[in-house]
């Protein structure tokens, strides 16, 4: 049967919606978001709203009739560390997709916007690897005290989709490659995929790893401890400087990538250092996890995401990573193609969909 479902993927600086007529695309848009855009909102949860009105606007343009949608998958969110796979949306799932154990991120809504329109339509909403999938080895979740340990906090549908497309390319299987994937995108994400399993990724929400357009990454706790204490900033000022006005909007003022790169482009050699920087830090990452997951065994290294199309920057990041496995660009994300093709697994009961709890 050829079954029609709706694709919802709120990001930290999009929402992207699509409709699939079977596994044809025939409707997509990436709905972009400009700081300004977000700024009224003090809490992501407040974004609801905006995000489903822009969605529901987007497909009233296009004359999509939702009345003939089988299914809603949206983008799975920070919930409880689970196993990889599909979940239909409960009011467990719902419960803590507002009151989150991990924390605040656009992902979110996803599944609260897919429940809500396929209530509307009498169809059901399902999220497909979110991004708490909890792979890592144990050694990889000491930080260097028990109060905090390392969560795994990751793009895992685009990270694990594009690393099977990659293994495909090559003639291998996913479960026989050892690969250090990076999503480039309002996110960063740094992930060792050994052997199908991502052992070691960092927490790409909530202060680790490389610098952002819009997310500050590791910072020096000492610092970080003094600025918290100083009576200068509150908890809201803090948490905006990890995330959301950290990174290229803390730098250059804009979160938008594709300005900072046509700066570049134009020769402004401030903007240039910041740029050449992120790439710095994420070499720095792919470097860190090629010696300790992997000790130097690595087959490939890919990048995916928004940031991948600039070609400038991919070629900076390859020059500091070539030497240890040969890079592989696949701009873009196929979340979207993803998700669909794991709600078509159910409809066509390939797969049974996982129980949230």
């Amino acid at each position: 049967m050829n079954y029609k479902l709706l694709i919802i993927n709120p990001g930290s600086t999009s929402t992207k919606v699509a409709v699939f007529q079977g596994k044809e695309c025939v409707f997509k848009k990436n709905i972009k978001h400009s700081a300004e855009d977000i700024a009224p909102f003090e809490h992501i949860a407040e974004q609801y709203h905006f995000r489903k009105d822009v969605i529901l606007n987007e497909l009233k343009a296009a004359d999509v009739e939702l009345s003939d949608v089988d299914m809603v998958v949206g983008r799975g969110g920070l919930l409880k560390p689970l196993t990889s796979g599909i979940y239909e949306v409960n009011e467990a799932m719902k419960r803590d997709l507002v009151n989150s154990p991990v924390g605040e991120h656009a992902c979110n809504l996803g599944g609260l916007i897919a429940d809500d329109i396929a209530q509307s339509i009498g169809v059901k909403a399902y999220i497909a690897d979110p991004v708490v999938v909890d792979e890592m080895e144990d050694v990889a979740r000491f930080s260097g005290h028990p109060a905090f340990p390392r969560l795994s906090v990751f793009h895992a549908l685009n990270q694990k989709v594009i690393a099977r497309q990659h293994a495909a390319t090559v003639g291998k299987k996913y479960e026989e490659l050892n690969l250090i994937g990076i999503h480039l995108g309002g996110g960063i994400s740094v992930a060792a995929h050994k052997k199908g399993l991502v052992v070691d990724v960092n927490n790409a929400l909530n202060g680790e790893g490389p610098f952002t357009p819009e997310r500050s990454g590791t910072l020096p706790s000492g610092p970080l401890m003094n600025a918290c204490f100083s009576g200068k900033y509150t908890k809201k000022d803090i948490d905006l400087m990890l995330k959301g006005q950290g990174g290229f909007v803390a730098y250059l003022g804009t979160n938008d990538a594709m300005e900072v790169e046509n700066r570049v482009k134009a020769g402004d050699k401030e903007w240039e250092l910041v740029y050449r920087a992120m790439a710095y830090q994420v070499a720095k990452e792919v470097g860190g996890l090629a010696a300790s997951a992997f000790s130097m065994d690595v087959d490939a290294i890919f990048a995916t995401g928004g940031m991948a199309y600039d070609r400038n920057f991919c070629k900076i990041l390859e020059s500091h990573v070539s030497k240890i496995a040969p890079l592989y660009v696949y701009p873009g994300e196929d979340e979207m193609m993803a998700l669909n093709l794991n709600g078509l697994m159910v409809l066509n009961g390939e797969v049974e969909a996982k129980v949230y709890e």
